[in-house]
């Protein structure tokens, strides 16, 4: 009786044979697809390669050479620090490969988040004349009134810059200018020239000229950069914005200089011809607050002024405020969406960003509260008792009009607030955490689905905290800071109100809390915490607190351990934490230069600290 188990004399046991069969008959696949393939030639050389019996090797190309997953990678160095890339304990590398997943990868250092490059920011100039006599009223009031000027075009995204006769003496041509017997306006105007083109061009600004539209305003994109082909104004606005490069503008300089008529000449325009400038018609995004409009539109400002020049001053500042805060309500009509993915125990650990929200919704002081600006007469105006509505959605929407705070924890803080325990240990940490990267997930799950991996999910965040006009729409803050930041008004452009718990409503007489009705809640929002777990959140988020800045080494074991088990959580905190630090950089950097020039008028006095801030920020929790 022949033996089914016997395969070349040897017993087998059927399974076994079954299994064999399979494997040989993969490798037999394999060299089929691979090898023959690489062995027969193709054209005419067949014949010829089958006669000299060549046969080639297959030849494979290691994908993974130069991937952080090969584990036969040669060691590299890590990249060099650059220059100011560390502060409040965050470090950073900028560079075009931000989008990677995971900064590591790029970094080599696990703490060092990878962000875009900077944009070079275009230069906006005004001049402001520091030879003229003021008394310190004045002076205080036209200072104030150019830090509300810096901010607003420095948040959307130019470098504004204060000029001064200092710049203009610099110029060749000031001997020149000296010499002739012209109108006191035109020299005063030429010296604005003058300081312009000796700064390399650009654009030049009135400091009465600010933005009011929002960032992806096609105007404010062509400007932002900075390639002018031409000497270019714009209609109706007399001397408010110049644009173009520093040789034609040189050419334009002497021009007016040289003019046998220049001597009849009020301002720069009237010394040229009419061809010297490509006119633009179109300025809907600026505002401009010359004299004849505060007459015609304000008339309540005029009459301060005319009474008293500082107090009309503070007052005209208070209104171009106003207006700036206004735009950006009408642009966000949508409200403001502060993200809470897990409600049920981190009310108060988006509380900053929601007193944040409540004070943006709220109305800026302003003389005229009915007033819109120059350039958008039909605007809605802001009214206290119908303020912008704040909602606390669970889910991330890249919805138009609408703007998005988030407050991104790190993935210690999130599971101390979720499970409501006082400590984690590790074992904890593996046996009983099922999802990995679940703020990840919660906040993208409505936006990207349910199936897409963490490091898909990563890659969208960096999008919509870094991308080109996600600054404008969102602000990320971190679960691990007491407080927002105190200078976001150089984010967002304007003067955020402090007080905002004035909505306008009519409430009911103190005593009597108790009979005061209480807030409707939006189902969307998710659930209520009960009083009880509102007690104990702020304790354990300080306990939080704590972990994420000790060295003690079985804080430091756990800290890491949970970090590994949600590495996509990880990096965004990282990464928004990282990104948030930088933005302040880049500007205390840029505010420390120009505080040297001008006087130092228009600096902002929250942040005069001296100079050292470049020694000792680093250390700083801001």
């Amino acid at each position: 009786m022949p033996n089914h188990g016997a395969f070349l004399g040897l017993r087998i046991a059927p399974r076994r044979v079954s299994f064999l069969l399979v494997l040989v008959g993969l490798f037999a696949l394999f060299t089929l697809l691979f090898t023959l393939p690489n062995a027969i030639p193709t054209g005419p050389s067949l014949s010829k390669s089958i006669a000299d019996h060549k046969f080639s090797i297959p030849k494979y190309k290691d994908k993974f050479s130069s991937s952080i997953l090969n584990p036969f990678r040669a060691a590299s160095h890590k990249p060099p620090e650059q220059k100011n890339s560390t502060y409040g304990g965050s470090s950073w590398y900028s560079n075009w490969n931000w989008r990677s997943p995971f900064s590591s990868s790029i970094t080599l250092d696990e703490n060092r988040s990878l962000l875009p490059p900077l944009k070079d920011r275009a230069p906006i100039y005004c001049y402001y004349d520091t030879t003229v006599q003021r008394d310190a009223p004045t002076k205080e009031a036209e200072s104030a009134l150019l830090l509300t000027w810096r901010r607003a075009w420095w948040a959307q995204g130019f470098k504004p810059i204060v000029l001064s006769a200092a710049e203009a003496i610099n110029n060749p041509l000031y001997d020149e200018l000296q010499r002739l017997d012209v109108e006191p306006g035109f020299k005063k105007d030429m010296m604005r020239w003058l300081a312009w083109e000796n700064m390399g061009g650009g654009l030049l600004s009135h400091h009465l000229l600010f933005p009011m539209a929002a960032r992806e305003d096609p105007l404010l994109s062509f400007l932002r950069r900075g390639e002018y082909p031409g000497l270019t104004r714009w209609e109706g606005f007399d001397n408010a914005l110049f644009a173009g490069p520093k040789v034609q503008i040189a050419d334009a300089i002497i021009q007016a200089l040289r003019n046998p008529k220049n001597k009849k000449a009020k301002d720069f325009i009237a010394a040229v011809t009419s061809d010297t400038f490509l006119v633009d018609p179109s300025h809907d995004s600026l505002a401009f607050y010359d004299a004849k409009t505060v007459e015609k539109n304000y008339q309540k400002v005029a009459e301060e002024t005319a009474a008293n020049r500082d107090k009309g001053i503070k007052s005209l500042n208070l209104l171009i405020n106003y207006h700036l805060h206004n735009t950006w309500q009408d642009n966000f009509n949508n409200g403001i969406a502060v993200l809470k993915p897990m409600p049920a125990h981190t009310t108060h650990m988006v509380k900053p960003a929601l007193e944040l929200a409540a004070r943006l919704s709220a109305c800026s002081d302003g003389p005229m509260p009915s007033s819109c600006p120059p350039n958008l007469p039909k605007c809605s105006p802001c009214v206290s008792s119908h303020p912008m509505k704040i909602t606390t959605p669970a889910r991330y929407r890249n919805t138009t009009g609408l703007y998005t705070i988030g407050t991104v924890p790190h993935p210690y803080t999130l599971r101390t607030l979720d499970t409501f325990r006082d400590t984690l240990d590790i074992a904890y940490i593996r046996r009983e955490i099922k999802k990995r990267d679940e703020w990840l997930y919660l906040v993208f799950q409505e936006h990207l689905g349910t199936g897409l991996p963490s490091s898909v999910r990563v890659v969208k965040f960096k999008d919509a905290v870094a991308g080109e006009y996600a600054t404008s729409h969102s602000l990320w803050l971190t679960a691990e800071k007491e407080s927002v930041p105190h200078d976001l008004e150089w984010w967002f452009g304007f003067e955020i109100p402090r007080n905002a718990t004035d909505d306008g409503k009519s409430v009911t007489p103190v005593p009597g809390p108790e009979r005061r009705p209480k807030p409707v809640h939006d189902p969307a929002d998710g659930p209520v915490s009960t009083d009880e777990d509102l007690s104990r959140e702020p304790r354990l988020l300080e306990r939080a607190r704590e972990v994420a800045k000790s060295k003690i080494d079985q804080d430091v074991r756990v800290r890491s351990a949970i970090e590994a088990w949600n590495l996509a959580d990880t990096e965004a905190w990282r990464f928004a934490r990282a990104f948030l630090a930088r933005s302040r950089v880049e500007r205390l950097k840029w505010e420390e230069e120009e505080s040297r020039y001008a006087g130092g008028v228009g600096s902002d006095s929250d942040n005069a600290k001296g100079s050292s801030w470049l020694r000792w920020g680093d250390d700083k929790e801001d």
